[in-house]
This record gives C-alpha cells, sequence and structure tokens, in this order.
C-alpha cells in the first residue's frame, strides 16, 4: 500500500512540475509576443486553414517520438491552438484531430511509449524487434484513421453535436 502511495505522489509531482514549467514558459512565450508569431505563421501558410493544421500535425506527430503527451498537450496545444481556431478550424475535430495523432505517435519507434509499456509486460522471448515490427499495421490503421477524420470531419463530431 506505501509503495502505491509513494509511487501516486512522485506521479503527480511529474505532472505538477510539468504544468509548473508550461505555465511558466507559456507566460514568458506570450510576453515576447511568441503566441502572436506563431498564430501569425499558421494563418498565412500555403493551404489556408488544412495548410496550418496539416503543419501542425506533422510536427505533433514528431513530437510524439520523443515526449510525452503531458509534454504536448500543455506546452504545444496552447501555442498552435490559437492560431489554428483563427484560420477556421472546428475546435472539437481539431481536440478529436491531435487526440488520434498522439495516440498515433506513441506507437512508432524509436520512442514509442506504448511499445515501451508492451516491452515491459511482454514475455522476455519477445525481442524488441518483434514488437516494433508487429505494430506497424496499426501504425497503418491509425494513419488511415487520421486521414479520414481530416477529410470528413463529421466522422468525429456527429455523435457529440448530436448529443450537445
Amino acid at each position: 500500500m506505501s509503495a502505491a502511495a509513494i509511487t501516486t505522489v512522485k506521479m503527480s509531482s511529474f505532472v505538477f512540475v510539468i504544468l509548473i514549467g508550461a505555465s511558466m514558459f507559456s507566460l514568458v512565450f506570450r510576453g515576447f509576443e511568441g503566441d502572436d508569431m506563431i498564430s501569425n505563421f499558421l494563418t498565412n501558410l500555403p493551404g489556408g486553414e488544412y495548410g496550418a493544421l496539416l503543419v501542425v500535425m506533422i510536427t505533433i506527430f514528431l513530437l510524439g517520438f520523443f515526449l510525452d503527451y503531458i509534454e504536448i498537450i500543455f506546452v504545444i496545444i496552447p501555442l498552435v491552438g490559437p492560431g489554428l481556431i483563427a484560420n477556421g478550424a472546428d475546435p472539437l475535430w481539431l481536440g478529436i484531430l491531435i487526440s488520434l495523432n498522439l495516440q498515433t505517435s506513441f506507437l512508432t519507434p524509436p520512442f514509442g511509449f506504448s511499445l515501451f509499456f508492451l516491452r515491459g509486460v511482454a514475455p522476455k522471448e519477445v525481442r524488441t524487434a518483434n514488437i516494433y515490427r508487429g505494430v506497424i499495421p496499426f501504425i497503418f490503421i491509425q494513419v488511415i484513421a487520421i486521414f479520414l477524420v481530416f477529410i470528413f470531419p463529421s466522422i468525429a463530431t456527429w455523435l457529440p453535436r448530436l448529443i450537445n
């Protein structure tokens, strides 16, 4: 019981330190008008809303190789979200796309966090290379899902809109 409590306190502390760091970074970044710079960059990209969204999605996907979702959500999303919404992106659709994207990036080597979790519970006979090869079809399925939600936003937004 005490080991579980200690682990919980450590994880909670980890999240709060990230939140404090992200808040400080955001304050300084916004103080130097960095959010306006990013918003202007996104609104001036060729392709309008879709061009900006594509750049952000690729960036988040690549960051997901190396960063945990907490860092991406609390540091990157507040920087790019307002620019994408100002460009005309539906916030609900944007949130679902980013969630799918983060989920996919956690399956990708070299630092796919889901792969590390699987490595920890898999039998010793299962090699890491086998896990990496075995996840490839799932990555393709996820990429197809992201593409479909990107092209047809109503796939992801019809149910929440129906409930609301």
